[in-house]
């Protein structure tokens, strides 16, 4: 699928993630944002509201499951392994806030990521990230390029 103009939408209400090209609607997947709520301030652990672009993509190539530390693969994980850890896995869209009240995000690390909680999905519990399964993000991952515009809303 080749895209035009992609533009990511983000509801915290529906916790649903949409892909669109134009004003086409072109895939929808379940995510789970922050279990903290929404916010702004670092440390928080919420998710930002407002509009975003994708300043950075990691992880081309990667298996599923890669573990990322600071966005360098450090290991991997496999389905049932335990953790207690919330993982960043397989591959990142790190966000960039275009708006005053956003313009923390890249700094504060909130990332459109996979995940080791993929039951989570559809139900906030992540701590200010956008998470996705696994295969839904290398999906998404190859069809955004850097720039995409984002918006995340209640």
């Amino acid at each position: 699928m080749s895209l035009s103009h992609p533009h990511l939408e983000v509801s915290i209400g529906t916790q649903r993630l949409r892909l669109f090209d134009d004003m086409r609607l072109m895939r929808e997947w379940p995510c789970s944002t922050s279990k903290f709520g929404i916010g702004f301030t670092e440390g928080s652990n919420k998710t930002p509201l407002g509009r975003f672009v994708v300043k950075e993509k990691h992880g081309s190539g990667m298996k599923s499951g890669t573990i990322f530390k600071a966005r360098e693969p450090v290991g991997q994980w496999q389905p049932g392994m335990e953790t207690k850890s919330d993982l960043v896995l397989t591959r990142i869209l790190w966000l960039h806030g275009t708006e005053p009240r956003n313009e923390n995000t890249l700094q504060r690390y909130i990332y459109i990521h996979g995940t080791n909680d993929e039951n989570s999905m559809a139900r906030p519990a992540s701590h200010g990230c956008v998470r996705m399964r696994n295969r839904e993000i290398i999906e998404l991952f190859d069809l955004v390029p850097v720039g995409t515009p984002v918006w995340i809303e209640e």
